[in-house]
């Protein structure tokens, strides 16, 4: 039986508190900064963090440049450690200290073994490994979501979370784990639920309709 262990909530912003399996980042300081620059701009949360080890947790929708400094804001104020994917290259560049430290993981999408080789690696080669991914891809309009998100969780074997990042309500949603063992048809149609009723802070540019793999992925 797979444990999704639920705590609950306390605190003013709804942040869930973190279980003993997640990976943590982050000290008491940065967590104090980041829940009162969250409270002042008027955010919160809504849900609970799944508690366990590895998992694969998608952010949507991608519409604006203030996505990504929310997304990291959000981070610091769980205190959870999140990894994300990055172009080979910025090993060698002089943020190679910062690119890490903020969770920057490269992969060589020229090498033979791919991006969802090499990502299942981590997973495999980590007791702790928690992965974000933006399947949009971008901050424009998409017809079609990068199915990479889905790929990775099925190689390694672990659940895929959504996030909301609901400017309508200025709330931050975490959704319950999907497992993609039910299938790819299945996953996207309780992502597309999930999803449904979160406002991007470009509304025009998300539709959940566009939750789906292009005819090349499907």
């Amino acid at each position: 039986m797979r444990f999704t262990g639920r705590l609950p909530q306390k605190d003013r912003l709804h942040a869930p508190i973190l279980g003993d399996a997640i990976p943590r980042w982050g000290n008491r300081l940065s967590r104090a900064m980041a829940r009162g620059l969250l409270r002042l701009f008027g955010w919160r949360f809504a849900g609970t963090v799944p508690n366990l080890p590895k998992m694969v947790l998608i952010g949507a929708p991608h519409t604006s440049n203030w996505d990504f400094p929310l997304a990291m804001v959000a981070l610091f104020a769980l205190q959870a450690r999140v990894y994300w994917l990055g172009k080979h290259t910025f090993v060698n560049g002089p943020l190679k200290p910062l690119l890490l430290w903020l969770g920057g993981v490269a992969v060589d999408r020229r090498s033979a073994s791919g991006v969802v080789e090499q990502t299942a690696v981590q997973f495999q080669s980590h007791d702790q490994f928690l992965l974000g991914l933006a399947p949009e891809g971008t901050r424009s309009t998409v017809k079609h979501w990068k199915m990479g998100f889905f790929y990775i969780a099925q190689k390694a074997n672990v659940p895929i979370v959504p996030v909301g990042l609901d400017y309508g309500r200025k709330t931050i949603i975490i959704g319950e784990p999907v497992w993609p063992e039910v299938g790819q048809t299945a996953v996207l149609a309780q992502l597309k639920t999930f999803y449904q009723d979160v406002t991007a802070k470009h509304p025009a540019q998300f539709s959940v309709e566009s939750i789906q793999p292009s005819l090349r992925e499907g």
